[in-house]
């Protein structure tokens, strides 16, 4: 049995939080749960609400000596050379790319356990939380955006969550929008011109070394055009892109705005944390009272760094294309 801290992240107004009290009744251990003070302020749960339920209200301090560490943007954590050796690191890791965080679990021998690789039946156990970054994404970028939506031709890239979130509010502002398949990307690199504006929701595969839109491209699109980079994987399909912060959301180069907001469901808290709550409360159980040889059949292939070693290889052929360390 393990104890489990629950952390307040630090990212750039990221108020997202990882379980509910209505859903610590189905936690077999709440006495386990150690959550910092003020934990579910942003959501409106007070810390007795937490206490209620047999789970503890702690410092920052406390819930950082706990076995486990749960945080929502756990990549973008600032506290991981910081703490003991051999934690088990729970949330949204993105190990590929956000290379300082993976060197640091490499270093000091932590585990990660990555929520964006935990499925169920093969659909993503948080799709609500994907849609909703479409969703959100695209409100925000509009809100800066010297065109109504209904004077705009949009491009979408991918047909996944995300996209649908885009294009469900991209509908109903009146835009006239296009959206490319993977399979469709040569299609896409012909017309890229004539959009206004550009909206990313790829998966895209780390081991790639080209770009769908290159610095160059920017130079040939129309007069005032955005991307909004919901994917927002840096040095990866855009090759403009760098993440951007729901305060200073865009940046501007060659005449094309670039709105690339990496944790845009942050904007609506309350929203997702009950799709959070929902979705995570099970493997909440199963870290807490199993070993990883124990772990549900479908965690399993979240467990991207066990002790120090990659197991995930797109973390390997990333770290060695940049020259970083691996083991």
């Amino acid at each position: 049995m393990k104890t489990m801290g629950f952390l307040i992240s630090h990212k750039n107004n990221e108020q997202r939080r990882a379980i509910l009290p209505e859903h610590i009744k189905n936690i077999h251990h709440p006495e386990l749960l150690f959550f910092e003070d003020g934990y579910g302020e942003s959501v409106h749960v007070s810390d007795d609400a937490y206490k209620a339920t047999g789970a503890n209200v702690v410092s920052r301090e406390e819930a950082l000596k706990c076995d486990i560490l749960t945080d929502v943007k756990l990549g973008d954590g600032d506290y991981f050379r910081d703490i003991d050796r051999n934690k088990v690191l729970f949330g949204w890791a993105h190990a590929v790319q956000m290379t300082d965080f993976t060197s640091a679990a490499l270093e000091m021998d932590h585990t990660v356990i990555a929520w964006e690789e935990i499925f169920e039946n093969g659909r993503y156990i948080f799709y609500r939380n994907r849609e909703i970054a479409g969703e959100a994404g695209v409100l925000q970028a509009f809100a800066y955006y010297p065109k109504m939506p209904y004077e705009c031709d949009v491009a979408i890239l991918g047909r996944g969550q995300t996209a649908k979130g885009a294009m469900r509010i991209l509908h109903g502002l009146g835009a006239n929008v296009d959206v490319y398949s993977s399979k469709q990307e040569n299609l896409f690199k012909q017309k890229m011109y004539d959009y206004d504006v550009i909206v990313n929701c790829i998966m895209w595969d780390t081991r790639r070394t080209d770009h769908i839109i290159y610095r160059e491209d920017l130079k040939k699109m129309k007069p005032g055009a955005m991307i909004v980079d919901i994917s927002c994987d840096p040095e990866l399909e855009i090759e403009t892109s760098h993440p951007t912060t729901i305060d200073y959301p865009f940046y501007i180069i060659d005449g094309v705005m670039h709105y690339a907001v990496d944790n845009t469901p942050a904007m609506h808290p309350i929203t997702v944390t009950k799709e959070l709550s929902k979705g995570i409360w099970p493997y909440i159980n199963a870290v807490i009272e199993l070993e990883y040889e124990d772990y549900p059949e479908n965690l399993v292939p979240a467990v991207q760094i066990l002790n120090g070693h990659i197991l995930d290889d797109r973390i390997t052929d990333f770290r060695e294309r940049k020259g970083l360390f691996c083991k």
